[in-house]
């Protein structure tokens, strides 16, 4: 399997994953020609996509899906309720191409096997994935508040795990967001905190995930050094180091990171 964060943080995300010449997205949330330029720049078409997987329907996830897919006639998956949310936001669509699945019901694309699971966030069905190609397994979950169990079941093992870490809580704390804007963030349907993500992290490598991502970083309220710091901190005091139990990265927001091969 292949695995690179195109874009990563509140202004866009978008995934790309390849596995036996399966080549499928997870969200499109920038310009159809920003992502098409971030694919090329690993050396990858959009006319070559199987599909494009959404986790929800806000703006910093689908904003290229709808281009993407008339102009290559590509699938696009999100529950059925996802569906409802984004109808008129993508414009017209070929029936076959709006393709429903069901949390906790694998599905395939490819050579992928794809299972969602609910995150906890405030959109009206919002998703992670565990993907797998049978033999590695890449774990995604961003835009949520908390870590659920069930999440856990799903991420635990992962190879590799896109984990938000989406903001410091003292930038949050004494930044230019209103107020109920701070505790829609910081609360259980907004988005994880460094300190949360670090604590998590750690769980990840001691149930043997071995490459960690951290994403999703608020562009007002979180740096790229001090989310990996918080989850250097918390690793090594349970006696993990980075770059030799686990590889630790932050995500790129505006271009492309690290392309890997698991």
């Amino acid at each position: 399997m292949k695995f690179c964060s195109l874009f990563s943080g509140s202004s866009g995300n978008c995934l790309f994953i390849e596995d036996k010449g399966t080549r499928i997205l997870v969200d499109a949330g920038k310009n159809g020609k920003q992502v098409e330029l971030a694919l090329n720049n690993i050396g990858e078409t959009a006319k070559d996509l199987n599909g494009i997987v959404l986790t929800h329907e806000h703006s910093d996830h689908i904003s290229a899906a709808g281009v993407l897919s008339r102009r290559y006639d590509l699938p696009l998956y999100a529950t059925a309720d996802t569906w409802g949310a984004l109808e008129g936001n993508l414009g017209k669509l070929k029936d076959k191409n709006q393709v429903c699945f069901d949390k906790h019901v694998p599905f395939d694309i490819g050579s992928l096997n794809l299972t969602a699971f609910k995150t906890s966030h405030d959109a009206v069905d919002s998703v992670g994935f565990n993907i797998t190609n049978g033999a590695k397994s890449i774990g995604i979950a961003t835009d949520t508040g908390i870590i659920t169990d069930d999440m856990q079941q799903y991420l635990n093992r992962c190879n590799l795990v896109v984990l938000e870490s989406n903001h410091d809580i003292n930038m949050l704390e004494t930044g230019p967001y209103p107020y109920y804007l701070k505790q829609r963030i910081r609360g259980a349907w907004g988005h994880l905190s460094n300190e949360r993500a670090a604590e998590y992290a750690k769980d990840l490598v001691l149930s043997g995930t071995d490459h960690l991502i951290l994403a999703h970083l608020s562009e007002h309220n979180n740096l790229p050094v001090l989310a990996e710091l918080e989850t250097t901190n918390v690793l090594k005091k349970n006696l993990i180091k980075t770059g030799k139990d686990v590889i630790l990265e932050v995500a790129y927001r505006n271009r492309v990171s690290q392309l890997h091969s698991l």
